[in-house]
């Protein structure tokens, strides 16, 4: 990434570390050749900037699937609640314009294409095979469990998973995502590729 792409992805709110950051930018670039990029659970914008710079450089897509209205732990009274995206008109969280705001700094608005929509709902209609697919959406058991059994069946061959918060741990963070990791690897579907701190990733075979 060059210094300002950096720079913007450190200043985005969100909760993904900086060198995960920067192997999602290196995958991104890699799958772009294979098919266009999709990332479940945008929320500002982190993520996006970072497989958005890499995507962009290789002429490719990003897809930003989101329903913008915050996971569990985002909403009212809970731990990661940001009150600056609180829609007191709808009485719901609001993320989008933040990230359409980020999108814009980062020059990837001709890019990245929002899917505004529940993650399952998106997967239900879609049909295009994908270069790469990240997971970082709801961390419940059932928001995690539908995220890995609407998207990665369309990765295509020589693709990417990656799932984000891995924590082996269950003391240190929810098992959901970890689930649906081991799901992958126990499928056949996917070879295991080394992890990045909490990011895990898979290539399909």
């Amino acid at each position: 990434m060059d210094p300002a792409e950096l720079e913007l992805a450190r200043a985005c709110k969100g909760f993904l570390d900086e060198e995960e950051g920067q192997r999602l930018h290196a995958l991104a670039r890699e799958a772009a050749s294979i098919g266009p990029v999709l990332e479940v659970g945008s929320y500002c914008g982190k993520s996006a900037v970072y497989l958005g710079s890499g995507v962009k450089r290789e002429g490719g897509t990003l897809i930003c699937v989101d329903h913008h209205r915050g996971s569990e732990e985002h909403q009212r009274g809970e731990q990661y609640h940001d009150p600056e995206l609180y829609d007191a008109d709808a009485a719901r969280m609001d993320s989008l314009h933040e990230l359409r705001k980020n999108l814009r700094l980062a020059g990837l608005e001709q890019t990245a294409m929002l899917l505004v929509a529940p993650s399952a709902a998106a997967a239900r209609v879609w049909g295009t095979p994908l270069g790469m697919v990240f997971i970082d959406g709801g961390h419940s058991h059932e928001a995690a469990h539908a995220d890995y059994d609407g998207w990665a069946r369309h990765v295509a061959p020589g693709g990417i998973l990656a799932i984000h918060d891995l924590f082996p741990d269950p003391n240190e963070g929810g098992q959901a995502p970890i689930e649906i990791y081991r799901k992958g690897l126990a499928s056949g579907w996917f070879e295991e590729l080394p992890t990045t701190k909490t990011l895990g990733v898979m290539r399909r075979r």
